[in-house]
């Protein structure tokens, strides 16, 4: 009879094993300066590899039989001192590797000489800009908007660029759409005093987008230099009943501003009257000439004036 029993499966909850992420799947490298001689250097091997090739060559030619193998050793050593020679132009550098082992990076510009039969790949390190898609998300209020960005950005480590990610470029760009959907969610489209909106708060939320990107794409040896928001708006679906909401709290608000000066103006409007001794008011024609200044200075429409001949109680 066995001891061992039979393995158990579950229907729910995580898997086993190890979470996605852990220590040792990420390539772990850092920019370093690879061997190189500038212009004067590279000059001098290009003059040697030419004086060996064809000192190689008239070697070959003479048909000694020491001197030829002798020639194409020249001429072999000619062509390698030959392949360490390149041109760097300004905001490129090359990300030197010897049988896929990393040597470092050539930032200097120019004919530069490095280790010959190198792999030599170019990273640009110029600051670059593109704009995210426009993306359709719900803000902090779940209403849903359209919001797009603009990210500026440039290469810092040319060594996690070129190893640490797949694609620098496309990460980028993808984790600027992740990192834009993620703060348009955490605040609102509007809102009123003290409230960091997007449309309100554009300075602080360009920043903390800027800072989200920047966390995101750490990993690919990219720096962020800023991010903008560039498009901003309710989705189609409700942009008209927010218009209309927008227009009723524009409405309140003017209606309320007039109000205010309308009681101001007829307030003082009956003390100048009193003071001045003009007119007498009881306060039942004061109530009627409050009536009256209110309804000619808060109406949308000209008044018409009506002349009473009579008195007030006719």
């Amino acid at each position: 009879m066995s001891d061992s029993t039979p393995p158990q499966t579950t229907t729910g909850g995580p898997p086993a094993g190890r979470p996605v992420g852990h220590d040792g799947t990420r390539v772990d490298v850092a920019e370093r300066a690879a061997w190189s001689l500038g212009a004067g250097g590279a000059v001098l091997a290009v003059v040697v590899s030419v004086a060996l090739v064809l000192g190689g060559i008239l070697a070959a030619a003479s048909g000694n039989g020491v001197a030829v193998p002798v020639g194409v050793v020249l001429i072999v050593v000619g062509f390698l001192l030959f392949t360490g020679i390149g041109v760097i132009s300004p905001g490129q550098t090359l990300v030197v590797q010897l049988f896929g082992r990393y040597l470092g990076t050539v930032r200097r510009t120019g004919l530069v000489l490095t280790v010959p039969l190198s792999t030599r790949r170019r990273v640009s390190v110029r600051v670059r800009n593109f704009e995210t898609s426009e993306l359709k998300v719900n803000d902090a209020d779940g209403n849903p908007i359209n919001i797009a960005a603009i990210v500026v950005w440039q290469v810092a480590d040319t060594a996690r660029a070129s190893f640490a990610v797949e694609d620098y470029d496309d990460f980028v760009s993808v984790q600027a759409e992740s990192a834009l959907r993620h703060v348009a969610m955490s605040h609102p489209y509007d809102g009123g005093d003290g409230v960091e909106s997007l449309r309100g708060a554009t300075e602080l939320v360009s920043e903390e987008i800027a800072a989200e990107v920047a966390a995101r794409v750490t990993v690919a040896g990219v720096e962020v230099v800023e991010a903008r928001i560039s498009n901003l708006a309710y989705a189609p679906e409700i942009a008209q009943a927010m218009l209309q909401r927008q227009q009723a709290g524009a409405i309140i608000a003017a209606r309320s501003r007039i109000v205010e000066g309308a009681v101001s103006m007829v307030e003082d409007a009956l003390n100048r009257l009193e003071s001045e001794g003009v007119v007498t008011l009881d306060d039942e024609r004061r109530a009627t000439m409050v009536s009256n200044l209110l309804v000619v200075l808060c109406g949308e429409s000209r008044a018409t004036p009506v002349v009473n001949a009579g008195s007030l109680y006719q």
